[in-house]
């Protein structure tokens, strides 16, 4: 995404595209999986901790980032929904137990449940873990 892909998002969620959050928002939409808060810090650099946090906790309020819990940590991904009152980009995940990566089944939706009256859903997290095709073919090959 370029520069203006970015802020038209931003802006899509009801976020005034800072700089700031524009970096944040930049460096999600450079990764084709879901970044913890270390992963962010690293790549960023130009913004101290609390403000990554902030901006991230900005953006889960207003619908413009997934967080997940892959068994590791709470990871972040930008979301490509269109209003910032409904998430309609949920998707599932998968987490590699050898290599520690979670990586986007963005064609794959998560399954539809069926609750109980009155109970309203707000977010899921569909993880599903084991090994990626890369550790699992890297086990299977001769030295």
């Amino acid at each position: 995404m370029n520069d203006q892909n970015i802020i038209d998002l931003i802006k899509r969620h009801d976020i005034k595209p800072t700089a700031n959050r524009i970096i944040v928002a930049k460096a999600l939409a450079g990764q084709h999986c879901p970044m913890s808060m270390a992963e962010l810090e690293d790549r960023i650099g130009s913004i101290d901790k609390s403000g990554i946090f902030r901006t991230l906790t900005l953006f889960k309020e207003q619908q413009l980032v997934h967080t997940l819990e892959d068994g590791d940590g709470v990871r972040y991904e930008l979301c490509h929904s269109h209003d910032h009152s409904i998430d309609n980009d949920m998707h599932v995940h998968f987490h590699c137990e050898k290599c520690g990566q979670t990586i986007c089944l963005e064609h794959i939706p998560i399954p539809e449940i069926s609750l109980p009256e009155d109970f309203q859903v707000q977010s899921a997290n569909f993880v599903l873990k084991g090994t990626c095709p890369k550790c699992r073919n890297h086990r299977h090959q001769k030295p």
